[in-house]
């Protein structure tokens, strides 16, 4: 188990295959915990043509990979999509659908998905709102400093809704298909 603590205002731990995020507010905290078991938490997808998907839509009809990542066009990130993109026959196929989430505004993630040709659902979620909801925002280091933002995870999610597999701190190399193998 990892804890980080800035001030009084937020707690961030990493526990295996669970996310936690404690946002405190005063005498107030708000804990996300998602693990095993754990239905996952329902959101909306805009997708380039305006049309809006919810994560419930996809109940009993497709098992889920939500995947949270920092930043379109940086280096760990593109790997991730570019496997995610290489691998997506094989994830389709297999009846599972791919939703790429990071703080980017839908314009980024559209020429995102045109310059790496990803298939799959990229949300945007600039106020890290779905992040929060996952336990996927928390204190980060970087070059020696510390900051705000989202961990890089991913969820499985089987066709009852229900999360089945949490990553933390996933190295982008290898992920797509550490991820297929867990669906196995």
């Amino acid at each position: 188990m990892s804890q980080y603590q800035i001030g009084r205002s937020v707690v961030f731990t990493t526990i295996h295959d669970s996310s936690i995020a404690t946002l405190k507010n005063g005498d107030h905290d708000t804990n996300v915990v998602l693990e095993r078991g754990d239905l996952a938490p329902d959101f909306s997808v805009t997708n380039s043509e305006g049309n809006v998907t919810k994560i419930s839509d996809f109940k009993d009809k497709k098992k889920l990979v939500i995947y949270f990542y920092p930043k379109d066009f940086t280096p760990g990130c593109n790997t991730e999509a570019s496997e995610f993109t290489r691998d997506y026959e094989k994830f389709s196929q297999a009846g599972i659908e791919i939703i790429g989430i990071s703080p980017d505004n839908i314009q980024s993630h559209i020429s995102f998905r045109e310059k790496l040709g990803i298939p799959f659902l990229l949300a945007a979620d600039p106020a890290n709102e779905i992040s929060k909801k996952y336990g996927a925002y928390g204190l980060q280091y970087f070059m020696g400093k510390e900051y705000f933002g989202v961990t890089r995870s991913t969820f499985l999610v089987g066709k009852d809704g229900n999360i089945f597999r949490v990553f933390n701190k996933v190295k982008p190399r290898g992920h797509s298909q550490e991820v297929l193998e867990s669906f196995k």
